[in-house]
């Protein structure tokens, strides 16, 4: 929901985006709902902001090359303050960890140019990786990030048994045996030791 100006101080306060509202409980949710090129920021001030208002626009992210250009951007917004000190107010599409109230990652647009490449499945299980491993976005190479998950990352599945299926479908098996075999059984001691998956992804256990 975009915010719009607001001419007292009480209805600013019933307005302002309420982040422990925003906060969406499903991980998984949140990481299939995000769209890195739609990626944006309500940019105000805290100076409007004590004022009683919450003057401000959603600037999107891909139509600045870096983050000193953003925040050129966030200026000229806000030039009716010699020294503004910007307010991020709400924001859309972005992942944890890359952007807080009064803060921007210096890796953000690098991450966010990196998930850009990547098709929808495997950006999901990238980002399920990095929450999984507790891997931080905003600290931590990009490019180390990927390759590290790349080593580690098998592919999407149904579920763990249709992956412990693939797994004998591979082994030099009769057909009679395989057709005996305890697939769910099998599934289980694999997730139990060597890999992991989360919403389909599968992962070595590294």
């Amino acid at each position: 929901m975009r915010i719009k100006s607001i001419e007292t101080k009480q209805q600013h306060l019933l307005s302002l985006p309420n982040k422990s509202k925003k906060i969406i409980q499903n991980s998984k949710e949140m990481i299939q709902q995000i769209n890195t090129s739609e990626a944006s920021v309500y940019v105000g001030t805290y100076g409007k902001y004590n004022d009683g208002s919450i003057f401000g626009e959603w600037l999107k992210l891909s139509d600045y090359a870096d983050k000193k250009e953003f925040y050129t951007a966030c200026k000229e917004l806000h030039n009716d303050e010699a020294d503004p000190e910007f307010m991020f107010q709400d924001y859309e599409n972005i992942p944890n960890g890359l952007i807080g109230e009064c803060w921007l990652s210096d890796n953000i647009f690098d991450v966010l140019e990196a998930l850009e490449d990547m098709d929808e499945s495997r950006q999901e299980a990238f980002l399920i990786w990095c929450d999984n491993k507790s891997h931080k976005l905003s600290e931590d190479d990009i490019n180390d990030l990927i390759s590290d998950f790349d080593d580690d990352y098998i592919g999407e599945y149904k579920d763990e048994e249709d992956f412990a299926y693939e797994q004998i479908e591979q082994m030099d098996l009769p057909e009679f045996a395989k057709r005996y075999f305890d697939y769910e059984a099998f599934a289980r001691d694999l997730f139990c030791c060597d890999y992991w998956s989360d919403n389909g992804h599968v992962f070595y256990n590294s």
